[in-house]
């Protein structure tokens, strides 16, 4: 079954991609069976991969050399394409915890679309949306995987609109759809200058002639093309300044935020630049903008996180921030780490996710978390695995973000990126703190009595309590002590960084620090006074990190006022000098001309026959005053 699974891998994005097309041709009007055909692909996914994964990482020889295998797609004189699959350690480990955590996901979106008129074809659209991201994760070139990150792309549309009766569901789509496009085009103009440099875009053929670029190119153009490649990830993977269509995903329903934000969309971006390591390590450039790029973004969106107020939106920003650290981690140079922390935050993620879900589930959709409180009483469940999902992301021994964290951490301040190490540091402090404010908002104090909370059904619950066994062992396969995880996910050779225990107790404390704080500010303070006394002394601070930093407001008001008053200016160009000027002034210039010479072509003979007699009578009269001399200079210019 190993074998056969290693080498059928296909079926992987195959299986969901059969469901989506059953229930958009066959079991639409049955709902439930739509929900079944949908966790079956996702189920029988989860099931190859997790027999493939095995396969892998139970031989040695792929750590060198991945399995490989594809059909020819397309070909011409100069261009071969191959579709296939490429099959080793990062991608192994890529489709079984998308498989794993979709198939959770799906699970729980059965009692949570309960009674949606739209039930079949949420399903149909996740299925597909969980098919391309696992076509994207096993591609074995990059243009079969810029095919699967543009239906990544349209799932996210469909799905962030699925309420498309709500005016802001359809604008979060569009912002999603439009900004992602931007930063695509930026992708695919460097897939096709590596096409055209390289005269590949099949991944090992890519890797072998990079490694000598200066064979077929030169550092410069190198250099721009891993911008323009780094730019996808940047909108993919909602990194600063392309950020802003990721907390508005939130519209959609919450199954599908969790999707996006733990296990598929954003990871994306963060899984290309993994995959494209092989260019980013001869851009030593690139490689200090990618780091750099996430270093901020992490602090940027957790700084913002502090003051939300929506439960989805702050772990819309925890997502931004936690890809940030995934960034960071490749800029300086370590797959290990950031694939770890890929490999966690999809639990503990997904896990906060699907909590929120349940919660908004059982207060009909009632967002604030200031209008919530002492709910960990009436959803116990609910409340302690979002506990669970709390000491993870926080970075609280020995939960699966710890691990993770700390070797982002460590490899970090190894690589002599003292700043960028104290931003992560603070930005861990700041995690700790806005996610256990989240918390103590949420499930501790006291209860609003306008609330009545009742706990999720299991089908719902069930799959929280998966994920949070996940979020509490699921870092153990990368602790120091049992370095399995580093021995297989590397980039060049593996890394083991050394356990620096300095690292280790410093981010605990920063991590206890956060957590008592937000515990003194809203737990033990149950009027929330201090917090609102705090938010009303530095005002014009909250207010900047509650709106965001003003961010969508400026590119609103870049829209409007550039791009709105240069297409006005072009407008009026083309209405008074394009068409106004030159088009009509060529017209009536011709119509002036053709009146012209209406005056001397009549078409009658005897008009005619009067200019010619005029003419030779013109010439009689200039013979009789001026001589023979002018009359041979006139008829031989006639001549």
């Amino acid at each position: 079954m190993v074998e056969f699974a290693m080498h059928h891998a296909w079926l992987v994005p195959l299986l969901p991609a059969l469901a989506f097309l059953a229930i958009v041709f066959l079991t639409r009007p049955w709902p439930m069976l739509s929900a079944l055909v949908a966790v079956a692909g996702i189920v029988g996914s989860f099931i190859v991969s997790a027999l493939a994964a095995y396969g892998v990482f139970t031989n040695p020889a792929f750590k060198e050399e991945p399995l490989v295998y594809a059909v020819r797609w397309f070909s011409m004189p100069g261009l071969q394409i191959d579709v296939g699959v490429q099959l080793d350690p990062v991608s192994a480990m890529m489709i079984f915890m998308v498989s794993m955590v979709a198939s959770l996901i799906f699970i729980y979106a059965i009692g949570y679309m309960k009674g949606d008129p739209g039930f079949s074809v949420f399903f149909s659209y996740v299925s597909l949306f969980a098919a391309s991201m696992l076509l994207l994760a096993i591609s074995s070139n990059l243009l079969e995987m810029f095919v699967a990150w543009e239906l990544v792309g349209l799932c996210s549309y469909l799905l962030i609109g699925f309420y498309s009766h709500k005016i802001s569901a359809r604008e979060a789509a569009k912002k999603a759809f439009i900004t992602c496009r931007v930063a695509d085009f930026g992708l695919l103009l460097g897939l096709l200058s590596l096409q055209i440099v390289f005269g590949t875009l099949n991944l090992v053929e890519l890797s072998e002639k990079i490694a000598h670029f200066e064979q077929y190119t030169t550092f410069g153009v190198l250099s721009l093309i891993a911008v323009l490649v780094f730019i996808g990830p940047i909108g993919k993977s909602g990194q600063f300044p392309l950020h802003v269509w990721l907390p508005d995903a939130m519209e959609g329903p919450t199954p599908v935020s969790a999707l996006i934000h733990a296990a598929t969309m954003v990871v994306a971006g963060v899984y290309l630049v993994a995959r494209t390591m092989f260019l980013f390590h001869e851009v030593p450039n690139a490689m200090e903008l990618v780091a750099i790029t996430g270093g901020f973004t992490a602090l940027f969106a957790a700084t913002i996180a502090v003051t939300q107020r929506e439960i989805k939106r702050i772990l819309a920003y925890s997502t931004v921030s936690q890809i940030g650290y995934m960034m960071l981690a490749l800029g300086v140079g370590s797959m290990t780490a950031s694939l770890f922390h890929m490999w966690t935050h999809a639990f503990f993620k997904a896990l906060m996710f699907l909590g929120a879900g349940s919660v908004l589930h059982a207060l009909h959709h009632k967002a604030d978390v200031w209008e919530m409180g002492g709910l960990i009483k009436k959803m116990p469940v609910t409340g302690w695995t979002f506990v669970i999902g709390g000491l993870a992301i926080a970075g609280i021994p020995p939960f699966a973000g710890f691990w993770s964290k700390d070797e982002i951490l460590a490899v970090t301040l190894e690589s002599g990126h003292y700043v960028l190490f104290v931003m992560a540091a603070f930005t861990a402090f700041l995690t700790a703190f806005y996610m256990w404010r989240l918390i103590f908002l949420t499930f501790f104090g006291d209860e609003n009595p306008e609330n009545h909370p009742h706990e999720s059904p299991p089908v719902m619950t069930l799959p929280l309590i998966g994920l949070a066994i996940l979020s509490t062992v699921g870092g153990l396969v990368g602790t120091p002590w049992a370095p399995y995880w580093g021995e297989w996910i590397f980039f060049g050779h593996p890394h083991h960084v050394e356990p620096n225990y300095w690292v280790m107790i410093g981010s605990i404390v920063l991590a206890a620090a956060g957590i008592y704080l937000a515990y003194q500010l809203y737990c033990a303070d149950k009027t929330k006074a201090r917090a609102k006394e705090l938010a009303e002394r530095y005002k014009h601070i909250y207010t900047i990190l509650y709106n965001k930093y003003y961010i969508d407001e400026i590119y609103l008001w870049f829209n409007h006022t550039i791009i709105d008053g240069a297409a006005k200016l072009f407008y009026l160009f083309d209405i008074y000098v394009v068409d106004g000027v030159i088009v009509n002034g060529l017209g009536a210039l011709t119509c002036l001309f053709g009146e012209g010479l209406r005056v001397t072509n009549t078409g009658r003979l005897q008009n005619y026959a009067l200019v010619f007699f005029l003419g030779v009578l013109a010439v009689v009269v200039l013979l009789a005053f001026t001589g023979p001399s002018a009359a041979s200079l006139i008829v031989g210019g006639v001549k």
